[in-house]
């Protein structure tokens, strides 16, 4: 990671701060809408629904942006869109304010992400994969940091969430306006998506993204539930907010740290980015074998470390086979499809878990959540099916995203 070049270290810096701030609030969303706002979990799974719909719509747009007119600018529009919400929800949170603030957050956070991941593979492309790991585990630094900060934050005042995040974000701002305007992409990625759309005729690549973004879509689905019906269902068992809050702290805090043992394993036993994801999604199943049992803390605590052993394999991967994917001019599309891939199950799981829960229980959820991952696994198996016609696609490909 010292090898990195200043412009990366900066992306690495600013994602950090972005997801600090918006940890503070998104693990404890559900908490708020439900047992605050006194809706239930299927309202709750609605309102992140949208939250979420929106930030799909900024993921396209964020992604378009970028093939456009550059990250710089492409950040900014995001970030202002963004920190004017937060301002307006910090002034007024009650409902249906509070909807309305996180829509309009969703869709200008939405906006960043692909531009961050498109500028991080121009700005070190011999990186190659490490580029993206670095934007990976930054994130989850900003998780462990936020999350950690907000379930004591939320402790004394849960209004002052609302605060923090503003704050942190408005740093974000200063990084970026000062900090990204030096950053010059690839002028051979800054090409429009418009032009390039007439020159590809194969998009044999792009349907191989869609097919494995199935599965991640449906993973995602899965994931969320720890922020929604998993967070709730603690509540239930008793189990503190600020207890639930170091869940996400630990899933952070580990991902930080034991980055350099998984990608040693990730080097040394998995060959292909293929095999890699495979992996993490079986543990995945383990992980909500475990959790759908679990009744005291400590079986949440191993549930959750061995969710995040998963999504170290599974998470890093998927914006890797974007980048190998995406013919030139595009990067920053095929970046906004895999962001809107992860939001879109962000948008779907916390519906189709409160609908689960308040109509079948949790144990009906957590057997739906394993069949789930086995369609992910059938899907990622078959992906590059057709590629493997490619021969400069198979050799791309062959690689771990360690």
């Amino acid at each position: 990671m010292l090898k990195m070049p200043r412009s990366l270290w900066l992306l690495v810096i600013g994602m950090a701060i972005n997801v600090t701030g918006a940890s503070f609030l998104w693990p404890l969303n559900t908490i708020y809408i439900h047992n605050i706002l006194g809706k239930s979990l299927s309202v709750a799974g609605l309102v992140l629904m949208l939250n979420a719909g929106a930030s799909v719509i900024g993921n396209l747009i964020g992604g378009v942006l970028f093939d456009k007119i550059g990250g710089y600018k492409s950040i900014l529009i995001g970030i202002s869109i963004t920190i004017t919400a937060l301002i307006g929800m910090t002034i007024n949170h009650s409902w249906p304010f509070f909807v309305v603030f996180l829509a309009i957050i969703g869709f200008g956070s939405g906006i960043v992400f692909p531009s961050m991941y498109a500028m991080a593979g121009s700005v070190w492309k011999e990186g190659g994969r490490k580029a993206f790991n670095s934007m990976y585990v930054s994130q989850n630094l900003g998780v462990a940091i936020g999350a950690a900060l907000g379930g004591l934050v939320a402790n004394i005042r849960f209004d002052y969430i609302f605060i923090a995040n503003t704050v942190t974000y408005a740093i974000f701002f200063l990084i970026a306006m000062f900090g990204y305007k030096s950053i010059q992409a690839n002028p051979a990625v800054q090409t429009s998506v418009l032009d390039q759309q007439k020159k590809i005729k194969d998009h044999t690549k792009l349907y191989a993204l869609l097919t494995i973004c199935i599965g991640y879509l449906l993973c995602w689905m899965g994931y969320v539930q720890w922020q929604t019906t998993i967070a709730t269902h603690t509540k239930a068992l008793g189990i503190p907010l600020t207890q639930y809050s170091i869940l996400w702290t630990i899933n952070g805090a580990l991902i930080v740290l034991t980055q350099p043992l998984i990608s040693f394993i990730v080097k040394k036993y998995t060959k292909t980015l293929k095999t890699q994801i495979i992996v993490g999604l079986v543990i995945f199943i383990l992980s909500f074998a475990l959790v759908g049992i679990a009744e005291q803390y400590t079986a949440f605590v191993v549930a959750m470390i061995i969710m995040t052993i998963g999504e170290m394999f599974v998470w890093p991967a998927v914006p890797t086979v974007a980048n190998e994917l995406a013919p030139k001019g595009r990067e920053g599309f095929y970046q906004g499809i895999v962001n809107s891939t992860a939001t879109g199950g962000r948008m779907l799981g916390p519906l189709m878990g409160g609908l689960l829960v308040d109509f079948y229980g949790m144990e009906m959820l957590f057997g739906v959540l394993m069949a789930l991952v086995l369609v992910a696994i059938f899907t990622t198996s078959i992906y590059d099916r057709k590629l493997k016609k490619t021969p400069e696609a198979v050799h791309s490909l062959s690689k771990s995203a360690s």
